[in-house]
Formats: C-alpha cells, structure tokens, sequence
C-alpha cells in the first residue's frame, strides 16, 4: 500500500481513538479513582499478579510513582500485596475481589457507553466497525 493514504488512515484511526477513548473515559468518572490509578488497577486485574516493577514498565512509570499508585490502591482495598510462592524475596501486587468487582463495573460502563456511541450508526457502518474490530486489535497487538 502506498505510504500517504496508509499515513492518513492510520492519522484517522489515531484521532478516533484518542476522541473516542476521551469520552468513554467519562464513564470511568463513576468509579471514583484517577485516570492512573484506575489504569494501573486495569493491569492488575487483567494481567496480574505482578511485582511492582513489572506494574511500573507496564504502564510507563517510575518505580517511585507506582508505589504510590499501589499504596493508594491498597488503601482502598482494590489490591493487595502478597509473597511470591515460588520465591520469598518477590511481592506481587495482586487485585482484591472489590478490585476486580469495580474494574468489570468500569468495562462494562465504557461498553455501554460504547454500544450507545455504535447505535447512532447506520446498520452498514456497524457492520464495517464490526468486521474492522479484529484487524484493528491484531494491528495494536503486532508491537
């Protein structure tokens, strides 16, 4: 493909993203935690238990800011730290029940806010969105 109309579809894709993931992040409002801890708290949950080194290179931070992110967390009782089984030297923070139980609450939210966004589309457009949403996750997972 030539590389102009691939640079402006991914320019496309990049804008709708960004406004997109702007206006679902409204629904994240209800939960009551800052964009960064909920972020963090959405790692734990989905692709936990890991240490706390391991939480800051996911989400790009300073070891010193996720422990901060994770002591609030803790604090909220949405996770907790606890002993590696195969080695007693690693702490892996890992989500509470009331973690996971607010973190599905929050995908849920984004999804009907989603869906409502979705339903504003004629049947045909939903159909191409539909059938762009897996190469769309294939592209963002080929890194």
């Amino acid at each position: 493909m030539n590389g102009k109309p691939l640079h402006q579809t991914a320019d496309q894709i990049h804008s709708a993203a960004i406004h997109l993931l702007r206006a679902l992040r409204r629904a994240d409002e209800a939960a009551g935690l800052s964009g960064p801890r909920l972020s963090a708290l959405s790692v734990v949950v989905f692709a936990g238990p890991l240490t706390l080194g391991e939480l800051a290179r996911a989400e790009q931070v300073r070891p010193p800011t996720m422990t901060r992110l994770v002591t609030a967390l803790e604090n909220a009782g949405l996770v907790e730290r606890k002993s590696d089984p195969d080695d007693a030297r690693l702490t892996r923070i890992v989500a509470t029940s009331r973690g996971r139980k607010l973190m599905q609450r929050g995908r849920e939210a984004r999804i009907d806010a989603l869906v409502e966004r979705l339903d504003k589309l004629s049947p045909g457009e939903v159909d191409i969105v539909r059938r762009a949403a897996p190469l769309l996750e294939k592209a963002a997972r080929s890194g």
